[in-house]
């Protein structure tokens, strides 16, 4: 018997290995051939070909993402969440024997993991949309803001006017192509998620005419709103078309011509004629009715309009606010634009604010894209905001709103007025805005505003979340991993920070530590660590164990000085101190108390018990210099919370600085909860005598 497998958890770090690790122990000690892709935050490796999909017999999905099941027709095909593949390996390759035949177009519900609480289907297409959508938000933002800073004007006509026949012309162009662009793509991945290749066409016109007011009478088209309506009608109205019983002879074209065919013209008419028609009519009584409050007190007008401008970034809604200030400036009363202008750039620099006080709960590409959002915020871009939006419209907008609202209020109130049709610092910083002190006050104290609101909203839902449910071992939000999770994390952890992360970390346990040692550590020019990890290489190259030479292991980051074979502490919160003291003999801990409290901080997240008596609390920190692990032994074990309800007796401890190159800690974690899924293994670990045999035990992770 042939059988064949995938692996992937959220994050694609510690459950996607230990799961294939799990799988192909079960089926060896059976007899059974199996061959395991891992699809991890390094990319698909081990990955199965044509010919080992013809011989198999069977196939165990365990993977809490999605995962492309075309090229599995015809065979059985067993689909649960990771946590299965990691607690009951036996059992799922008994189960697979009478899967059901995975058919072309079907779309298999996942079983439940028991690993957690899974992420829901929408919320998975959510996050893929927002995770393609995410480049062409910054590419674009960016282009113009470069674009406008450097070769704008202002104007009181035209806004902030560039010349049209000088070079950043040509840049500013090239940024409106990413920005328009932005909201197809949004909508075409969401649809892609939910209904595969075929619901890709759809979408993405959907999207397009939902950006496009022209095409249903609209001044203002939906907005990213609006791709979110149009992706998800698309991805479901191509799973239904896929339902429909058809001829053998139709079948073969049926994703290729007749599925996109239907779904478009379908989609594209129901929102012209049906959905398209409301936004029309909600944008002009929003602008009839904001019309007849021009006598009304400045702060409540402010206000309002704040609410407005932040609440789509974009849509119909924002831009009736922002055309109607706009239409006054001609008037003579330039009052009302300078309440729309403090409140446009709340929005991206209330969120890169948020990514900054509290990192912990933002993933990598999502601190990127605020770094990139404070700056398209600083030129009046609130659509920098928008993939937070999209990401958590629950807890986004409305902080966005309420920011909006506070800059919109204090601006009317103080009297500010703008002279051109544009927004943020630029304008000010140009001389368009008069009451420029007071202009920056909302600014400032709005941004604060939504900062903090964000902030608190996310971290009561993550909690509440967690709380529910919480998802043990290392794929929850923490220090050290994302929290976006579901096919956008696939997208944006192997594919969101994934394109950097799948060039810098070899997860591979078959790989020598030192060709798992990524190309971009700070080391890289050839000193100090650097030489280091060259000299285990021809250590390793001549056939001698890393422990035996140098007594270093994972490329010098564990030592002799960080190995304690018996651990004091009996509670964890003593465990991680008695851990993080062990590390500091290296000298690499700056801050000790620090990096304590961010062990801790991770540990409310979720446990780091993987089970099996195994726990590797980590941290991400400039507590720390330098990446150092740390291992001890507990003889009686110390409660960690692990799924199994083992106390852990063996524990790591990972801590790499906030700006360590590489993603070093992924490589580690890879490695370890690979080779750690091998009973052996660890029961070398629990007898070895002294300091060194354990170190001699754990060179063996490559």
């Amino acid at each position: 018997m042939k059988l064949l497998a995938v692996t992937a958890c959220p994050t694609g770090i510690a459950h996607t290995y230990m799961a294939a690790e799990k799988l192909a122990r079960a089926a060896a000690s059976r007899g059974i051939d199996m061959k395991v892709e891992t699809q991890g935050s390094i990319g698909a490796e081990n990955i199965l070909d044509d010919n080992d999909v013809s011989d198999a017999d069977g196939v165990i999905i365990a993977a809490d993402k999605a995962v492309d099941l075309s090229r599995f027709v015809g065979k059985r095909v067993l689909t649960v969440g990771v946590a299965e593949g990691i607690h009951h390996p036996e059992q799922l390759i008994e189960r697979v024997r009478s899967a059901p035949v995975h058919t072309a177009g079907a779309t298999p519900a996942a079983a439940a993991s028991g690993g957690g609480k899974e992420r829901s289907v929408a919320y998975k297409a959510l996050m893929n949309g927002v995770s393609y959508m995410i480049p062409f938000v910054v590419v674009g933002g960016l282009l113009i803001a470069i674009s406008l800073s450097l070769g704008g004007h202002t104007d009181p006509s035209g806004g902030l006017v560039i010349p049209k026949d000088s070079f950043w012309m040509d840049v500013n162009n090239i940024g409106v192509i990413g920005f328009t662009l932005m909201v197809p793509i949004l909508s075409g991945y969401i649809a892609y998620a939910i209904g595969d290749r075929p619901a890709l066409v759809p979408g993405m016109i959907g999207g397009w005419i939902a950006n496009t007011g022209d095409l249903y009478d609209s001044k203002a088209g939906a907005g990213f709103i609006g791709a979110i309506v149009t992706g998800f009608l698309a991805g479901y109205l191509v799973l239904w078309i896929k339902r429909v019983k058809v001829p053998k002879f139709v079948q073969p074209i049926m994703p290729i011509i007749v599925i996109p065919i239907v779904a478009t013209t379908t989609l594209g008419l129901f929102f012209i004629y049906v959905i398209g028609k409301p936004i029309s009519w909600v944008f002009e009584h929003l602008t009839d009715w904001l019309g007849g409050m021009t006598g009304t007190s400045a702060i409540l007008l402010g206000a309002i309009l704040g609410l407005m401008i932040a609440f789509d970034m974009g849509g119909p809604v924002n831009k009736t606010a922002f055309l109607f200030g706009t239409g006054l400036i001609a008037t003579g009363n330039q009052t009302v634009m300078g309440m729309c202008a403090a409140a446009i750039p709340v929005m991206p620099l209330g969120q890169g604010l948020a990514t900054l006080i509290r990192k912990r709960l933002y993933t990598e590409q999502e601190r990127e894209t605020g770094l990139a959002a404070l700056f398209m915020g600083c030129f009046g871009i609130s659509e920098g905001a928008i993939p937070f939006a999209a990401a958590r419209p629950a807890q986004v907008i409305p902080a966005n709103m309420l920011g909006g609202a506070v800059a919109g209020a204090i601006a009317g109130v103080a009297g500010v007025e703008d002279a051109v049709p544009h927004g943020g610092p630029i304008v000010a910083v140009l001389g368009a805005v008069s009451g420029v002190a007071m202009f920056f006050v909302a600014v400032l104290i709005g941004t604060a505003v939504t900062a903090l609101t964000t902030v608190t909203l996310v971290d009561v839902s993550e909690r509440r979340r967690k709380g529910a449910a919480p998802v043990p071992g290392l794929g929850v939000v923490g220090p050290l991993e994302p929290a976006l999770v579901g096919v956008g994390a696939g997208a944006a952890a192997g594919g969101a920070a994934g394109a950097v992360v799948a060039q810098r970390i070899v997860a591979s346990s078959s790989a020598p530590t030192a060709e798992a040692a990524p190309t971009g550590t700070p080391n890289a020019g050839g000193t100090g660590a650097d030489k280091k990890a060259n000299a285990d290489a021809d250590t390793k190259a001549a056939g001698t164990p890393a422990a035996e030479a140098d007594g270093e292991v994972l490329s010098g980051y564990l030592t002799e000085r960080t190995v304690k074979v018996a651990l004091d502490a009996r509670g964890k919160e003593a465990a991680i101190r008695e851990m993080a003291e062990l590390l500091a003999r290296t000298g690499k801990v700056a801050d000790l108390d620090e990096l304590v409290a961010t062990a801790l901080r991770r540990e409310e997240q979720g446990t780091t018990g993987l089970g099996e008596e195994i726990a590797i609390p980590h941290a991400k920190t400039d507590a720390v210099t330098a990446p150092v692990v740390g291992f001890a032994r507990s003889a009686e074990g110390v409660e960690w919370g692990s799924l199994d309800g083992t106390k852990a007796r063996l524990v790591f401890m990972i801590s790499v600085p906030e700006a360590a190159a590489g993603d070093e800690h992924l490589r580690i974690l890879a490695l370890l909860s690979r080779k750690l899924m091998d009973p052996g293994f660890r029961e070398r670990l629990m007898a070895a005598p002294d300091e060194g045999a354990v170190l001699e035990v754990l060179s063996e992770i490559r």
